[in-house]
Order: C-alpha cells, then structure tokens, then sequence
C-alpha cells in the first residue's frame, strides 16, 4: 500500500526545524517533497554539530546529525532565489505543488514574487503554509522568534522546573527545542485539514502559524487552571499539579516515576508498598484530598520506597497494575524491548555514509503504510532530477549552474 499522501507535491523553503519537521511528517506520508537548499551552506542545522554524518570510511562528513532528524524523504536542490532566475524556478515548482511550506520573516518573500498572493495566481489550488514566531498580525509580527525564547514567552519556562525556594530552583526549558517541533505538528496537521477541504472547494489556501500560538495553545490544563481556577501555575518540578502521587520518587539505588491517576489505582498502589491503610485514610481516599494533603502524602510514599531497589518497585507495581516506570537515558530507551518491539529504530541508505539510523514516525496506519523513501539528501543531491523532471536540458542545467543559480 501507498502512502496515504501518495501524489502530494510539497516544495519546502523552510529550514532549521519547525518547517523541515513539518515536511518530514509529509514526507513519511507519502508526499514527494522538495527542500529548496541556499547554495553553499543549505539549511543551517547542516552545520549544526558535532556530531556530524560519518562517511563510509568514518570520516565527519559536512552534515550534523540535527539535520538528519528532519529531513528524510525529502529531495535537495539548491537554488539561489535572491535571483530572477532562482524565482522562476521555484514559479514553475510551485506550478504543479499541491502546498509550499515557508519560514521566512513576514513579507520577506514578497520582493521575490515568491508570497502567496503572487504564487496564488500561478497555482489557486496551492496550500501555503507559513511558520513564524509570532505570525502574520500583531505588534510583534516583525520579530525574529526561536523556542527557547517562545518557551519563556509562552509560559512554559513557568511551569518547567524546581520551585524558585528548591534547590536547583528556576525556570528550565526543555530537553528538546518542543514549540517547534509542536508548531511543525500543528501545520502538518493544518496542511492535511486545507487538503482535505481543497477536495470540496477546489481551491488552495493560506495558513497563518505562529510558534508563540502554538505554545499559548497546548499548555492544556495549566491554561484551564489559571482560566478558571484563577491561580497562577507555579513549577513544581517533577510533580503534577492536579494528581498526586504523579511524580518522580527516590528508592534504594535511584528513582522511578509513579503516575497513579485514580482512587482504583491509588489502592493498588497502597497494597504494593504494604500500606493499605494509607487508601482508607481521610486525607488521602479521594484524588482531591491527595492533592490538598500532598505533603504528607509524599513524605509517607518516600519513606515506604526508600526500603527496597528500583528494579523491585517496577516488578512489585507491574505485578499490581500500578503505573510506573523508569527514567532511562536515550541509549535504554533504544534497547527497551518495547522500543525495539515497536520497529522505532531502523536504517535507511545514504549516498556518502552508506546508511543513516532513523526514528521511525509514531503513526500506525491499519491499511495506508509509511514511506520511508530515503535518508536525508546530500546538499543539492537532487537539484538535476527535479530541474529535468521539470523540462530543463542539461544545457539549461550548465547554463543556470555557470551563473551560479543552482549547485
């Protein structure tokens, strides 16, 4: 089976990560997907290491490994579209696209005929989606905007990390740069739901993101507890402000994370640690009593795990269908026998390094399949193909090539 995007075309100007992640999520789908490179660098994640792509001898090749976590599938030309030249390329890619993804500034793209008024023209059934930080209205459209600084503005940062009077208190980002990767979600997401539409109205449409939007949007119960509850979220570190015991516990030789969510499971729970008292107990019986009686909760919880290993609590809560777990490092996390049961590790072919590790996408399709076509290209890897495809000569190719508008 194809992918359920099969015949979907997608040229890509974007680069870094919120853009490519979008692309790549297309990509896995199905859609043919070209990433329009600028010459000589390309994308800026190309150079963002070490580490780097080794070639097959084990040398660094010039690409990052950060480049390879966004941009598989997809195929590399390099245009120069500061010129009329490189314009008209992208004109005629855009011609037959199904959706053209940009992260340019606001109006950046517009005094090269490439905004989505002028492409609109060319092509009406065309999705364009822009991503920027603070989208196209607004007094703070005009800025530059990247994660870290969205996750402050945001409110994540508020909400991340030990309380200001803890040890090791402040605000703390994420591991991962997650408002962009959430925002490359939320336009793959737009994109499929304006495909979707463009099979009623047959026409294409412009989709407006913004990395602060999206950060603004899926704080989900941090936002509907200052909405409503009237209180600022405050950090609370590896607990939950609305469900305890839901969080990370000492033991004997380490930590576990416990999520109990329910009464049911907070009984079983209290059986596993040999104190069943403690689900009878008035300030504990009901989620909403744990929560207003978390202190003395915890502090009973941690005193019962301090007796014994991690390896036995995780075997002792498994047994008694008690959620919990353990905090792996990423080189377990990809020796988990889940992990490894779920296929979320594979290779796929490269030009230069002879294979490349990939993450499988999540998706499970019953009958659709993801299309794991290539690796991520080489810079401009593609660029005769897709000029050929279009109708280009290779004397054409030369000619753009000597002036400096491909590579």
């Amino acid at each position: 089976m194809a992918g359920p995007l099969k015949g979907v075309k997608v040229v890509d100007l974007s680069r870094v990560l919120a853009g490519p992640w979008c692309g790549q999520v297309l990509a896995d789908m199905g859609a043919d997907v070209i990433k329009v490179e600028k010459p000589q660098t390309g994308d800026d994640t190309r150079q963002w290491g070490p580490p780097f792509l080794k070639d097959s001898v084990g040398n660094d090749t010039t690409d990052a490994a950060y480049f390879h976590s966004a941009n598989r599938g997809k195929k590399s030309i390099v245009v120069d579209i500061q010129t009329p030249q490189g314009q008209d390329i992208i004109r005629k890619l855009v011609a037959e696209a199904d959706v053209l993804i940009e992260n340019f500034r606001v109006d950046a793209l517009k005094k090269y005929g490439l905004d989505y008024a002028s492409l609109r023209d060319i092509n009406p059934k065309l999705i364009y989606c822009s991503i920027t930080g603070f989208g196209q209205t607004g007094p703070y459209k005009n800025r530059s905007g990247y994660d870290f600084m969205i996750q402050g503005m945001g409110g994540l940062m508020s909400i991340s990390g030990h309380g200001d009077s803890e040890a090791g208190g402040g605000p703390m980002k994420t591991g991962v740069a997650i408002t962009d990767l959430t925002t490359g979600m939320y336009a793959a997401i737009g994109i499929l739901g304006a495909l979707y539409e463009r099979n009623t109205s047959g026409e294409g449409q412009y989709i407006d993101m913004s990395l602060l939007d999206v950060q603004v949007s899926w704080l989900a119960n941090q936002n509907m507890n200052y909405l409503i509850g009237g209180n600022i979220p405050e950090r609370k570190g590896n607990s939950h402000p609305n469900i305890v015991p839901y969080q990370v516990f000492p033991t004997k030789d380490g930590h576990i994370i416990i999520t109990v969510g329910n009464d049911k499971q907070f009984n079983s729970f209290c059986g596993a640690i040999d104190a069943p008292q403690l689900a009878t107990d008035d300030r504990f019986s009901i989620a909403r009593a744990r929560v207003e009686n978390r202190e003395a909760l915890v502090a009973l919880i941690e005193t019962a795990l301090a007796k014994n290993t991690s390896k036995h609590w995780l075997d002792v809560f498994e047994q008694n269908q008690v959620p919990a777990g353990p905090i792996n490092n990423i080189a377990e996390v990809f020796a988990d026998p889940q992990v490894i049961a779920r296929n979320m590790q594979f290779d796929l072919p490269h030009t230069v390094a002879g294979s490349v590790p990939q993450v499988a996408n999540p998706i499970r399709y019953s009958k659709s399949k993801l299309e794991y076509k290539t690796a991520s290209p080489t810079l401009g890897q593609n660029t005769d193909e897709v000029l050929k495809d279009m109708g280009l000569s290779d004397a054409d190719i030369t000619t753009l090539r000597q002036k400096n508008i491909i590579e």
